[in-house]
């Protein structure tokens, strides 16, 4: 019992320690992943922008009527050097102040040229756009290449700003390849401490100068854990709740083994003493029959002794095999029996008239059921006959009660003797079971009587059980259908 007990508490621990693990591992990724899938979300909605721009500019540096683009060799190295400047400069009619030149080479570009070709204009725009601007995009920052072009770039930059359809679009798609099925809201305004939030990530195309904040609302990562993970959570239950059923089943197994060996040793106990009586009367009147040589008289005595004791084993023997036989087998159920006769010719036949002060009383004349009459006559006296045998009271009182109601008859047993414990109400109808009295036998019995009974009592549909009968003493109830 101590290594199966270790072993069950040991699987069921391992199996509760593995869930507590397989939680917190789950909650944590889902939140780490809730976090990583919207900052990856951001900057690839931010990249998306960064393209857009990229191709506005591209736009704009090819508009001839925008933005002039020359290149020359006046350098050191003689290599070809772009130069960018506006078309049409703001500060064209102030003479104080100079429309600004970018100039900037291509360290790929090795051709020199005096002029600008169209293939070199492309080449330029390209490397311009998806280099040098990308690059200032990526840093947050706004470049005056030329007055106008910085003023269309910065106009470009304050109005583009985070498409939220978008991102939510993007965002779902992270969280799938996480392998996260929830729903979320972007920037919902009023959640709940149930609900999940994650980290503010800044969506602004200037960060981190400018702050444009986003962060979604998710379910809460319990609840998240629960449904995903109910079947394996049940399965784990339903594993743990077999494995306790089965160590239950299999104690309460062992205790009925005890139980039943315990009972077997009283019952060899109860029964030697039984038998031994009997045989030890035969055996010593055939002894003085063998060694003495009485009259007739006295030899008529010593036979009925003999007959007496081999009866007693006969009943003893009789009574063994019937209970037997109940286990498997069922009497015919087919007599008209009249109660109140039977309980009369019972009182008749055991004599306790003589011996008792008993009372019998029925509230019908005549009280009929369907039954076996043989069985249900000899349940009814061992009734009779333990309320006696077990009476130690100076003046034993038995009152016999028959009540007929519309659908059921009650018979009640009533004794004033000592009593039985509740410990005990239901284990003296166990087939061998005898209250305790250690190894004293001053009562003759062997456990058979009232488990016989109540075998009896069930075949005709009907029910037996043992009340109190205050202030001493008990109440054999015995209820049958009408």
């Amino acid at each position: 019992m101590i290594l199966m007990s270790c072993c069950v508490l040991g699987i069921t621990g391992l199996q509760l320690y593995w869930n507590y693990q397989n939680y917190t591992t789950i909650v944590s990724n889902f939140k780490k992943d809730a976090n990583n899938a919207l900052t990856f979300a951001v900057n690839k909605e931010i990249s998306e922008r960064h393209v857009e721009l990229t191709n506005k500019l591209k736009t704009w540096l090819a508009d001839t009527s925008f933005i002039s683009i020359e290149c020359n060799i006046e350098n050191r190295d003689s290599s070809t050097v772009f130069t960018l400047q506006d078309v049409h400069p703001r500060f064209k009619e102030d003479s104080s102040r100079k429309a600004k030149i970018y100039s900037m080479g291509i360290g790929f570009f090795e051709q020199k040229l005096k002029k600008i070709t169209p293939k070199a204009k492309a080449i330029f725009i390209k490397h311009f756009a998806e280099a040098t601007f990308k690059r200032d995009l990526e840093n947050g920052v706004i470049y005056y290449y030329t007055q106008g072009l910085g003023d269309s770039i910065d106009v470009a930059y304050n109005l583009s700003k985070v498409k939220m359809q978008k991102l939510n679009e993007i965002y779902k798609n992270e969280l799938a390849k996480r392998g996260i099925a929830t729903v979320f809201v972007l920037n919902k305004d009023k959640y709940t401490k149930k609900e999940f939030t994650t980290s503010k990530v800044n969506a602004a195309l200037r960060r981190p100068f400018q702050k444009e904040m986003v962060w979604a609302t998710l379910e809460n990562p319990n609840q998240y854990y629960l449904r995903e993970m109910k079947w394996l959570i049940i399965s784990s239950f339903l594993l743990i709740s077999i494995t306790l059923f089965c160590f239950y089943y299999t104690i309460r197994t062992l205790f009925n083994q005890y139980k039943l060996v315990a009972i077997k040793n009283q019952f060899i106990s109860n029964m030697t003493h039984e038998i031994n009586t009997p045989l030890s009367s035969i055996q010593i009147t055939a002894e003085a029959l063998q060694q003495f040589n009485p009259d007739i008289e006295t030899r008529g005595k010593y036979l009925d002794i003999i007959l007496y004791q081999t009866n007693k084993l006969n009943d003893l023997s009789k009574e063994i095999l019937d209970n037997a036989k109940l286990e498997t087998l069922t009497f015919a159920m087919d007599e008209e029996i009249e109660l109140n006769e039977l309980i009369t010719n019972i009182i008749n036949d055991l004599n306790l008239k003589n011996n008792v002060d008993l009372t019998f009383q029925s509230n019908a004349d005549v009280v009929i059921i369907k039954g076996n009459q043989s069985h249900l006559k000899r349940s009814i006296s061992n009734v009779l006959e333990n309320a006696t045998k077990y009476n130690s009271s100076s003046h034993p009182v038995i009152e016999i009660k028959l009540t007929k109601k519309l659908k059921e008859i009650n018979l009640t047993i009533t004794d004033n003797g000592p009593g039985i414990a509740d410990e005990f109400k239901q284990k003296i109808f166990e087939q061998f079971y005898r209250i305790p009295t250690g190894n004293v036998h001053d009562i003759k019995g062997y456990g058979l009587g009232l488990s016989y009974v109540k075998k009896v009592i069930a075949q005709h549909q009907g029910f037996i059980q043992v009340l109190d009968n205050h202030p001493a003493g008990s109440i054999f109830s015995i209820k049958l259908p009408s």
